[in-house]
């Protein structure tokens, strides 16, 4: 069987690498890839949202099964224009993945449902979003209504931050289209957690709950990154917990999205903050998380490729879903100056000094110069260790990561902090 993974970060290495468990052996490509993947899979250099491109490249080379890691391909309509052609694709329409590429469209649908999210408002003229904003409690939040590569969201602690927000969104065009319309939302003050979930529109498959570190600095400060690591499962994601997402969350945004002819088939990705025990949604997404994706999948027993196929064969219900009760760390390795300006180009040491039964490294922005490996972007690589519990798996990714360098890198040392200190986090 071959399999196509489209994207390049820790996401689809984690992917690629999962699949390659499979006990059917698949051969599996990846458009683009990275130097990391490149162990496991043949890369092809097809940007991961040139939609003709890949759609050409799976019909010249009988792909059998596409699996879509990033959003923006997603966005575009891959999965429609696959389907028009009869080809094999895991992941939702464009009409479903507005879920993500518009949190306009995502707060109207959670609304509609009754889904549990903090009260907003959208504007696409500036005077008007500033107009409301002067006479909002602080703090609050700004968020563009695009694909911001999860950068499009503001803390305003003051009027002048919340203006700045605005302006930079709507009339500087920092993030470019994504900021042209924006979303002013009241702020929510709880703990963070990450519930993805395997759906083929009607059966819902969730996964171990996880918890994302977005700040770049120990402690939770500084800037916000895409993520700087991940664990799971997070104590906060108890089984009561769990029900609660399922039965008020992802059952209601499933049921409705098939209500309005955008059934969703893939991962769905729910972002909540839990306030005292209440489940909030602060974001939806159309796939896989990163990082969270890094501490999932190594849990997962059963036969990702079989899992796939159920998804997008209506079939879900006819299979069983095991997950490991191991525990899950990951440590992101970035270079030096993210999420700010970076170097790239700069050689990584000691990645074939990594026993593998002591840790699995994903790599994300990692490129070949000539036979050396070197960093190609801001997140670098992703070390996930697996013990039998929160604080061996956190020894055993730092472990890792302690053997890896490379000039400039940085990376948190204190992942899983809320899980191992929970009275003294902040």
């Amino acid at each position: 069987m071959k399999i196509l993974v489209v994207g390049s970060g820790g996401r689809e290495h984690a992917i690629v690498w999962t699949l390659g468990q499979s006990p059917r052996k698949p051969t599996i490509f990846c458009a683009p890839g990275n130097a990391g993947i490149a162990s496991l899979a043949t890369c092809v250099p097809i940007a991961a949202h040139d939609v003709e491109a890949l759609k050409d490249f799976v019909v010249r080379n009988h792909i059998d099964l596409t699996v879509v890691g990033p959003e923006v391909p997603l966005a575009l309509g891959i999965a429609d224009e696959f389907r028009k052609h009869r080809l094999k694709i895991f992941g939702p329409t464009k009409g479903a993945a507005r879920l993500e590429a518009s949190k306009s469209f995502s707060k109207e649908l959670m609304q509609r449902a009754g889904i549990p999210t903090a009260r907003a408002k959208s504007f696409t003229d500036a005077a008007s979003a500033l107009a409301y904003a002067d006479q909002q409690p602080l703090p609050m939040v700004i968020k563009a209504d695009g694909l911001a590569q999860g950068k499009g969201v503001m803390i305003a602690t003051n009027r002048q931050q919340a203006r700045e927000a605005i302006v930079d969104c709507m009339e500087k065009a920092v993030f470019g289209e994504a900021g042209k319309e924006v979303l002013i939302e009241e702020f929510l003050d709880g703990e963070e957690l990450t519930i993805m979930a395997f759906t083929d529109g009607r059966t819902i498959v969730p996964m171990p709950p996880a918890q994302d570190h977005k700040r770049v600095g120990d402690g939770d400060t500084g800037l916000n990154t895409g993520g700087m690591g991940a664990y799971a499962p997070a104590p906060l994601g108890t089984a009561v917990l769990r029900e609660q997402v399922r039965q008020q969350v992802l059952e209601p945004i499933v049921t409705h999205l098939s209500r309005i002819g955008s059934p969703f088939q893939g991962v769905l990705y729910a972002g909540l903050m839990v306030v005292k025990g209440v489940p909030y949604v602060l974001e939806f997404n159309a796939r896989m998380g990163d990082p969270e994706t890094q501490v999932v999948l190594p849990l997962l027993k059963t036969d990702l490729l079989e899992v796939i196929e159920a998804v997008v064969e209506h079939r879900l219900d006819q299979i069983g879903v095991e997950w490991s009760k191991e525990a899950a760390v990951c440590v992101v390795m970035t270079s030096g100056g993210y999420p700010g300006p970076y170097r790239t180009g700069v050689p990584i040491r000691g990645l074939s000094e990594v026993p593998p039964e002591h840790a699995v490294i994903f790599h994300a922005g990692t490129a070949f110069d000539q036979q050396a490996v070197v960093t190609a972007g801001g997140r670098v690589l992703g070390i996930t260790g697996l013990g039998s519990d929160i604080a061996s798996a956190q020894q055993t990714a730092y472990r890792a990561a302690n053997a890896l360098s490379f000039d400039g890198c940085h990376y948190r040392r204190d992942i899983a902090h809320r899980a191992l200190h929970p009275r003294t986090s902040s």
